[in-house]
């Protein structure tokens, strides 16, 4: 009953192949192989944009931090919410790797509004030399909450940045999950909707370790490719990264595996919603679910040895029946039977 996070699940048996097939022989190094080569092709495709800027790093940390220091001088603020991923989950590496640009928290949720948004830009006058400089506006799709904006609300909310002069970008680390429970194209959802780069993430989805960072604005490319460099993220056998992406697109799989993982968290919720004393906190849209249980539903689920987060306690004082805060991830490798003894211990 492994339902701790999707970064715990194993890698997909295709993209060990594929990583497999990539160890044999020579291959030139620091992303000038072959293997690169078809990357870039193939999302170029997915995104419908022929001449985006593609690179590969191995994590969602390095991925948020190198976009936003590109899209973003040491002087400004970067737009975001209070829940955002870059704020909460990287421990100030896109402050650390931007120079010194702040995150100004837009709204008090994990999802903002235009007017919010247009609320917070207002706050720093611009071209007021003692106060930050308006920059990027990052959003998290799918949020930590595990909702999603629509492709309708990215395009609202670029829009306020667009006529601020400031770029967006999109922290993609559940990006997969996002295009599967929207049904929409990753185009639709990224450079149509107004978007000017986005990471698409793997490692939750599948991979062992690999996050592509596009742009769709060429003018952008170079600088990435310094600040890779100098970061200490350009890896000289670049060949297992992009073997690890190959694996992951070919025939659709990066879609599958999270339709996959959606699905089962989608009757995990359903199996929640039976149990007596059970609150569902937030609507779940992905793979994430946070829900309220009683305690002594949780003392005999960690009994039971289920694996998740707990963020509300202890576990081991208090009444029975009081409710505590929990998060419950599915990745694509849960099935059914996991599910099924997760629900009866549940019930007791």
């Amino acid at each position: 009953m492994q339902l701790a996070s999707d970064n715990s699940g194993p890698a997909l048996p295709a993209v060990m192949q594929a990583m497999s097939e990539a160890n044999a022989g020579h291959m030139p190094s620091y992303g000038d192989e072959a293997l690169m080569s078809r990357v870039r092709d193939r999302l170029r495709a997915l995104f419908e944009a022929p001449q985006a800027s593609v690179y590969l790093v191995a994590t969602g940390t390095a991925a948020n931090a190198l976009a936003l220091a590109t899209l973003s001088q040491p002087w400004q603020t970067v737009f975001c919410t209070p829940l955002a991923h870059v704020h909460t989950d990287e421990c100030n590496a896109p402050e650390f790797f931007t120079g010194g640009a702040k995150l100004s928290l837009v709204g008090e949720a994990d999802k903002m509004t235009p007017d919010e948004l247009q609320t917070a830009i207002s706050a720093w006058p611009a071209g007021d030399v003692h106060n930050p400089q308006h920059g990027p506006l990052a959003l998290t799709q799918a949020t930590e909450r595990g909702r999603i904006y629509s492709c309708a609300e990215i395009t609202a909310l670029a829009q306020v940045a667009r006529d601020h002069g400031l770029p967006c970008y999109l922290d993609g680390a559940r990006f997969a999950n996002a295009v599967a429970a929207l049904g929409c194209s990753p185009a639709e959802m990224t450079w149509q909707a107004g978007i000017d780069a986005v990471s698409m993430g793997g490692t939750k989805n599948g991979c062992l370790g690999v996050e592509a960072v596009i742009f769709f604005n060429a003018e952008n490319a170079w600088e990435f490719e310094l600040r890779r460099k100098r970061s200490a993220h350009l890896f000289s056998k670049h060949r297992y990264l992009s073997a690890q992406m190959l694996g992951y697109l070919a025939d659709d799989l990066w879609l599958t595996t999270a339709q996959m993982a959606n699905a089962q968290a989608a009757k995990l919720v359903q199996g929640l919603r039976g149990l007596p004393q059970v609150e569902i906190t937030f609507e779940p849209q992905v793979n994430m679910i946070f829900a309220r249980l009683p305690r002594a539903t949780h003392q005999r689920l960690k009994a039971a040895g289920a694996s998740y987060a707990l963020y509300e306690g202890p576990l081991d004082q208090g009444p029975a029946e009081e409710p505590l805060l929990a998060r419950f991830v599915c990745d694509w490798s849960i099935t059914d039977a996991e599910i099924a003894r997760f629900l009866d211990v549940a019930r007791g």
